[in-house]
């Protein structure tokens, strides 16, 4: 019985755990889209004729939106690495242009829409 006890502990506190990751704070998601129409929009942006946006529509031919706030498949770490670490023709951005807390809230934007 005590096994039993200590597994519903186990499911409870995991299933918790990923409630509270899928919630975000109130003003995170306007955070991140703040972020990215700054600093991602004018390449990364709807309009199919922004450069990273044609360039993904066509490594991807089209079976993967070109457009990043389109996208279903990006995940927080990815978003994060290729802000700090650049992607072909696409620069690093440092600490003192996309701060830690504005890069957490723009993985928030792009991967929360879809995490729900």
């Amino acid at each position: 019985m005590k096994s039993l006890v200590a597994l519903c502990c186990v499911f409870v506190s995991v299933g918790t755990e990923v409630a509270l990751a899928n919630t975000q704070p109130p003003g995170r998601q306007e955070q991140g889209h703040a972020v990215f129409q700054r600093w991602c929009a004018p390449c990364h942006g709807r309009a199919p004729y922004l450069p990273a946006t044609a360039a993904l529509t066509v490594k991807y031919k089209g079976k993967i939106a070109g457009a990043l706030e389109d996208r279903k498949d990006l995940t927080a770490a990815a978003v994060k690495t290729f802000v700090r670490q650049g992607a072909f023709s696409m620069p690093p951005f440092r600490k003192t242009e996309i701060s830690d807390a504005d890069l957490e809230a723009l993985a928030v934007y792009l991967t929360g829409k879809h995490a729900r």
